[in-house]
């Protein structure tokens, strides 16, 4: 089959953090000989991973690329960070692959941790392998593994092989299910062909009918030989399984231990034969099939090499020089980890990093007309913020150009200015998310940033109603000043704001003055004596006085000033504090937990239900107080396997 394959193809490596990509990732490297010797992780010789963050941490902070050849057939493998607060990468890789490798640990337990993936693929067709990785592990069980995935995922999984254990229960082996051998895996070798041991051929055989009842459910003619007792050629088997995949019909479930080798060719075998090709992917996602087009799905910046836009092409030949979306194409490079190789042209199917791209943004589709839109990933709302601050005012501007170059390479970090508190706020999905950001920040600015949870924008009110008098009088040689007012001052209900009215007759206080008692009026509850607003008021001017000389429109404001100085003691002024309407979406059975995390931070329940269109999630409505927020997705997550999301937004204020 794969010689009707046209262009390269494209395979994504997707699976929670410590699942072990990586290793999975290398292997794949050196068995296709794209690297002459296989590094590891812990020892931080691995070809992915090599950032000096992703070092330090030991995980993957960013999509790890390489473009290699495997039996003549051109391939991308594109290694996603596994943290749930940097899923918008990996969401963003799997838009642009042909098939996606879902990689798992033996732990049934954990298998909820494959949810949002799962989820995300299944909702966009996309399709994809399930490999169990880790199997060498003691109590490893790939059927508890396997009916544990099936329970949260949409499509029916396919086992294609079963382990073979010795005595001792060790895995030394598999049997593929296709094609009825059975295989001896030693770690770092080449997995050896045997008999199939007597004593499983019964648990082949089982399993196998299992598989072929799977296929049979998409296929008429295989459901009428199994029922007629005929025995499908191997061939059948295969077209099924093939035709199955590539249309997101089945999830076939392969397994092994990438830290030995072993299963990893298997794996290999299976991409090479069952992934479908560039054309039938444009096809799935709706793209132009003629003239030059590209996908942006990452960008990043080189430093002196500046913005860098990978894509993958979607059709016709991309050179240096094209035009696309306006912009003028130069150093089309192939990327194999932190290297880039100049190429100058790539053709259809291929994942190439293009220079100069100053227009281009993650998720453009890029054309000659430049009027192409294709459907992307919108990045998720944050959850986690910090407020940064430099040591000197002056460097403010290099820290916004550097942002926003920072928000460009990843677009689910975010940089609001927040008006009320006047904090600069990075917004994002977690605390590894940002401090990660952070690293990349000092390190591209030389800044040294000050960061801290951000200030809670309280507010204050007022319970009792008042008049009050104030005059403001000063005289130092010419003109002086003077405004004399009173004012009457109540409390309104909630959300009501600020109303200012008023009652003067008889020109008490002149027509042309009233705008300055309210613009001094508003500019003391702007700041509040305690340096936050005071809301939800009502002013009203009742009297006052003027001087046809030193009266005068900041006479008037500093005497509207005063009077709500003075006058704000008797009003029994409170303090509000702004509450979050948050929604908390975890796994069922962690429900009770993120509850009582509600309640523990003063947060009102407001009840939960089954998550639309997530079996076995539910969400968790709640009211609670922003000063309680800072780190709850933290808290979230660690009650959760890490899958725990929120979505939070402002609601109301209440005595603080």
């Amino acid at each position: 089959m794969t010689d009707q394959i046209k262009g390269a193809r494209v395979a994504a490596l997707v699976g929670p953090y410590s699942s072990g990509k990586t290793t999975l990732f290398e292997d794949i490297l050196f068995t296709a000989g794209a690297i002459p010797r296989r590094g590891t992780v812990k020892d931080g010789t691995s070809l992915g991973d090599s950032a000096p963050e992703a070092r330090a941490r030991t995980m993957s902070t960013d999509l790890n690329i390489a473009a290699f050849d495997y039996l003549g057939d051109d391939w991308t493998v594109i290694d996603c960070p596994g943290s749930v607060e940097l899923i918008h990468d990996a969401q963003c890789a799997m838009m642009v692959a042909d098939v996606v490798v879902v990689v798992c640990d033996p732990k049934p337990e954990r298998a909820v941790t494959l949810s949002p993936i799962l989820r995300f693929l299944d909702d966009r067709n996309i399709p994809h392998i399930l490999y169990i990785n880790k199997m060498d592990q003691e109590d490893a069980s790939v059927r508890a593994t396997f009916e544990a995935l099936q329970a949260i995922s949409s499509r029916p999984l396919l086992l294609r092989e079963i382990p073979i254990r010795d005595a001792e229960g060790q895995l030394t082996g598999m049997i593929d299910l296709v094609s009825e051998r059975a295989f001896r895996w030693e770690p770092h070798k080449k997995s050896e062909i045997i008999s199939m041991p007597k004593e499983i051929a019964d648990l082949e055989e089982d399993a196998r009918t299992t598989m072929l009842e799977s296929l049979a459910d998409f296929d008429d003619t295989l459901m009428e030989e199994l029922l007629e007792d005929v025995a499908p050629s191997t061939g059948e088997v295969y077209e099924n399984l093939v035709r199955d995949l590539r249309k997101d019909l089945i999830v076939p479930v392969f397994f092994g231990s990438a830290e030995n080798e072993n299963g990893v060719t298997r794996l290999m075998k299976a991409l090479r034969h069952d992934t479908p090709s560039p054309a039938e992917t444009v096809a799935r996602l709706g793209l132009p099939k003629t003239g030059k087009a590209a996908q942006v799905f990452s960008t990043g910046y080189a430093g002196k090499a500046g913005k860098q836009s990978y894509v993958r092409i979607w059709s016709g030949e991309i050179a240096d020089g094209d035009v696309l979306n306006g912009d003028r194409v130069a150093n089309v490079a192939q990327p194999l980890g932190a290297k880039t190789t100049l190429i100058g042209k790539a053709g259809t199917g291929a994942v190439v990093s293009l220079g100069r791209m100053a227009g281009a943004k993650t998720g453009d589709l890029l054309t000659e007309a430049g009027d192409a839109k294709a459907d992307w990933p919108a990045p998720p709302a944050p959850m986690y913020a910090l407020a940064l601050s430099t040591e000197h005012h002056a460097d403010e501007v290099r820290l916004s150009a550097a942002l926003a170059r920072l928000s460009e390479a990843d677009p689910s970090i975010k940089t609001t200015h927040n008006p009320e508190t006047g904090e600069l706020l990075l917004e994002g999905q977690g605390a590894i998310q940002l401090q990660i950001a952070l690293k990349e920040l000092e390190a591209d600015t030389g800044l040294k940033l000050s960061q801290e949870a951000p200030t809670v924008p309280f507010r204050g009110t007022i319970t009792k109603a008042t008049t009050q008098k104030a005059r403001h009088k000063k005289q130092s040689g010419g003109h002086g000043e003077f405004a004399d007012v009173e004012i009457e001052i109540k409390p309104m209900q909630r959300g009501a704001g600020f109303v200012f009215d008023d009652r003067i007759v008889g020109g008490a206080v002149p027509k042309q003055y009233i705008p300055a008692v309210e613009k001094g009026v508003r500019a003391f509850l702007d700041k509040g004596p305690e340096g936050f607003p005071i809301v939800d008021v009502a002013v009203t001017l009742v009297d006052g006085g003027h001087h046809n000389v030193d009266s005068s429109d900041m006479a008037f404001q500093k005497a509207a000033a005063k009077a709500m100085t003075d006058a704000l003691p008797k009003c029994a002024p409170i303090k509000l504090e702004p509450v979050q309407k948050v929604t908390l979406s975890v796994p069922a059975e962690y429900t009770p937990k993120v509850q009582r995390i509600a309640t523990g931070r003063r947060g009102q329940l407001l009840g939960f239900d089954t998550k639309p269109g997530w079996p076995g999630w539910d969400e968790v409505v709640a009211l609670i107080p922003a000063a309680e927020m800072g780190d709850i997705v933290t808290e979230l997550r660690s009650v959760s396997l890490g899958v725990g999301t929120m979505v939070s937004e402002f609601d109301h204020l209440q005595k603080a």
